[in-house]
């Protein structure tokens, strides 16, 4: 649910990317809604909107959260200052290359990687796979910079809906495929823990063998 609410300024941005232009009046204000700049406004107002909303429901935003809206507003000001949408065009890159960029840097400079820090509350793992796991966020987090720098300026048609709905599916898709890698140590971890309960149970007293 936390994940979907990162999406819902960028569904915005897409419904009014898609929308014709028109002439709407806001106020007594004219304003032109659809198309990119508009859709580019809409984005900016959106996430601060939702991470303002969450900001007032928790009294903090998580430093992903603080990096997503940075990222949102200075990349959209340029676009609307130089009224082009290549600049916009490479946001989604760069985020993602960061990502990238900081899953690699936690592998030498904390004593726990960052997928470890996500993760290591829910299952264990020897270091060697934590490291593995590691690399594959990162090599993920590069592949999807690089294929949504491919997409937008190879298909300028569809570059916005695989921004929205190609980059969610390929999370989905390695999400799905980190679960299937977890599966075994979960399995594992839950049968240690159903051993331990099974241990800690008091005897129950009417099978006690030594009472006749």
């Amino acid at each position: 649910m936390k994940q979907l609410i990162d999406y819902i300024p960028l569904i915005a941005f897409l419904i009014v990317y898609k929308m014709d232009e028109r002439i709407v009046s806001i106020a007594g204000y004219d304003y032109t809604l659809g198309g990119i700049f508009s859709a580019t406004e809409v984005l900016v107002t959106a996430s601060i909107l939702v991470y303002g909303g969450i900001f007032l429901k928790n009294g903090k935003l998580s430093r992903t959260h603080m990096f997503l809206l940075f990222a949102v507003v200075i990349f959209c000001s340029f676009t609307l200052i130089f009224r082009d949408e290549a600049i916009l065009k490479w946001k989604a890159p760069v985020v993602n290359w960061i990502f990238a960029a900081v899953f690699i840097g936690s592998e030498y400079l904390n004593k726990e990687n960052m997928t470890q820090l996500m993760l290591g509350h829910i299952v264990k793992l020897p270091d060697a796979n934590w490291r593995r796991l590691n690399f594959a966020w990162a090599g993920a987090f590069l592949f999807l910079g690089c294929t949504n720098l491919f997409v937008a300026f190879t298909f300028h048609d569809y570059w916005v809906d695989f921004k929205v709905f190609g980059s969610m599916a390929i999370l989905l898709l390695f999400s799905v495929g980190q679960m299937f890698y977890l599966w075994p140590y979960l399995e594992e971890q839950e049968k240690e823990n159903l051993e331990k309960e099974k241990g800690e149970l008091p005897a129950d007293p009417d099978n006690d063998p030594g009472k006749a």
